[in-house]
C-alpha cells in the first residue's frame, strides 16, 4: 500500500509546497478565520446564549466552506489546463488515481491547516463552562469529512473548466446548492418524499449530526462514498482528456 501511495503522495507534497507559497492561501487562511469568528461572536451571539455548547460555530462551516473550498479547488486543474501542464501530467507514469489522489490529499492538507487554525477559537472558551471534549471532536472530524467531500467536488469541476474563474464560480453556485438545498422543505411547501430526497443530497443535513456530536454511520458513509464518487468522475475526465 505504501508503495502505491507514494506517488499520490510525492504529488501531494509538490502541490502543497505550491498552495503554501500562494498569497491567495493565506488569503483563505484569513477569511475562514475571521468568517467563523465573526458569526459566532455577532451572528450566533454566543454569550447571551449562556449555553457551555460550540454547536452554533461548526454551524457556519458549511456556510464558509461555499467560498473556502472553491478557493482552494479552482487551481488544481484549471489552472494545469490552462497552462497546457495538464498534458505534460498525463505523460508521467502515473497513473489517473495517482494525479486524483494527489490533488484531493493536497486540499485535504490545507482543510486540516484551516481546522486546526481555528482550534484556539474554542480553547479559548473553554473555561467559560463545561464543554463536552468527545461531542466538539465529533464535530471536527464531522467538519473534515463535509471539507473534503466538498473539496472532491470543487475538484471534479476544476477539471472541467478552462480557468480559475470559472472553476471559482462554479464551484461555489454547486456548493451553495447543495450546502443548503436541506432549508428548501422548511422555506416551501414540498411534499415529505420530495423532501426526503432534497435532504439525502445536501451535505449539510449529513452534517448536522456531527454537529449535534453524534457519529452517525450514514453520514459517515454518505460523506465517503460521495468523495470516492467525484473522485472517480475526476479520473475519468482525465482518461478522456488522455486518449481525446
Amino acid at each position: 500500500m505504501k508503495n502505491k501511495l507514494s506517488p499520490a503522495l510525492a504529488l501531494a507534497g509538490k502541490e502543497l509546497y505550491s498552495l503554501g507559497i500562494s498569497p491567495a492561501f493565506y488569503g483563505i487562511v484569513i477569511f475562514f478565520l475571521l468568517f467563523t469568528s465573526i458569526w459566532l461572536f455577532n451572528f450566533q451571539n454566543f454569550f447571551a446564549r449562556n449555553m457551555a455548547t460550540l454547536r452554533p460555530y461548526f454551524a457556519g462551516f458549511p456556510l464558509v466552506f461555499i467560498l473556502v473550498i472553491p478557493g482552494i479547488t479552482m487551481k488544481s486543474w484549471a489552472e494545469e489546463r490552462k497552462t497546457g501542464s495538464i498534458e505534460l501530467l498525463l505523460t508521467m507514469p502515473f497513473s489517473e488515481w495517482d494525479l486524483v489522489l494527489g490533488k484531493f490529499l493536497s486540499c485535504l492538507g490545507v482543510i486540516c491547516c484551516l481546522l486546526a487554525l481555528s482550534v484556539p477559537l474554542p480553547l479559548s472558551v473553554l473555561p467559560l463552562g463545561v464543554f463536552d471534549g468527545g461531542v466538539i471532536l465529533c464535530e471536527y472530524i464531522g467538519a473534515l469529512l463535509l471539507g473534503g467531500t466538498a473539496a472532491a467536488i470543487g475538484l471534479f469541476l476544476s477539471s472541467l473548466s478552462k480557468n480559475q474563474a470559472a472553476a471559482f464560480l462554479g464551484s461555489a453556485a454547486i456548493l451553495l446548492v447543495i450546502m443548503l438545498a436541506n432549508q428548501m422543505p422548511f422555506s416551501q411547501n414540498v411534499p415529505a418524499p420530495l423532501a426526503a430526497a432534497i435532504n439525502f443530497i445536501s451535505l449539510s443535513f449529513h452534517f448536522e449530526s456531527f454537529a449535534r456530536g453524534i457519529l452517525d454511520s450514514r453520514d459517515l458513509l454518505f460523506f465517503i462514498l460521495t468523495a470516492l464518487l467525484f473522485l472517480f468522475l475526476n479520473t475519468r475526465v482525465l482518461l478522456f482528456r488522455k486518449w481525446s
